[in-house]
């Protein structure tokens, strides 16, 4: 992010982080300052329902059975199916990731704030197609932290979170990518004050 915003979009600011990091709470804090936030997961969420062409490809991809008798996608039974499989997470991921890419960009490019931020969970794992963006937002926690997190908030066993965590980049990878990190692993208490000050300096920056 410079004092110029480019022509083809506000300034966007990608927020991410590995699963149970907490990106939702940081996310909810900078719309409270009232900055738009795009969820990568909320635009994936639209692009699967009922009469959408994702939808229709998804179906034809993986089986009928991927929907519900009321026509929508089984979240669960989809989650369970790929969650063992890679190559079948690439082939939703091929179906999917480029859609919700465009949507993306298309609504950093009609934000008429002084920024937005994109919660891309993903975002370590297609960093390239992002290209764009200006700026990395980090929520980081220790890889013990995500754990027990997993299991107290999911209901998970061990087993299942580590295979969880496996299936994400590292977390070296995504530091590797931050402009800035948000270390989580202390009291919810601190995130107000920091994301405070994150959002002078992205105003200021912007």
């Amino acid at each position: 992010m410079n004092s110029i915003s480019r022509p083809e979009h506000c300034p966007a600011v990608v927020i991410t982080g590995g699963i149970a990091s907490g990106k939702s709470t940081v996310a909810n804090l900078f719309i409270e300052l009232g900055v738009p936030v795009f969820d990568a997961d909320v635009v994936a969420r639209e692009l699967v329902a009922p009469g959408q062409p994702a939808l229709a490809e998804i179906a034809a991809a993986f089986g009928a059975d991927m929907l519900t008798p009321g026509g929508e996608l089984d979240r669960r039974r989809m989650r369970e199916r790929i969650f063992d499989d890679e190559a079948a997470r690439r082939r939703l991921e091929a179906i999917l990731h480029p859609r919700v890419r465009d949507a993306l960009r298309a609504r950093a490019a009609a934000c008429r704030e002084a920024y937005c931020l994109l919660a891309i969970p993903l975002y370590a794992e297609s960093a390239q197609a992002y290209a764009w963006a200006d700026r990395v937002l980090v929520v980081d926690v220790p890889r013990e932290v995500q754990l027990a997190r997993l299991m107290q908030r999911d209901g998970m066993t061990e087993d299942y979170a580590l295979r969880a965590l496996a299936a994400q980049a590292t977390r070296a990878q995504r530091l590797a990518l931050a402009d800035d990190v948000i270390d989580n692993s202390g009291s919810p208490d601190q995130l107000p004050g920091i994301v405070a000050r994150l959002h002078s300096r992205y105003l200021t920056l912007a």
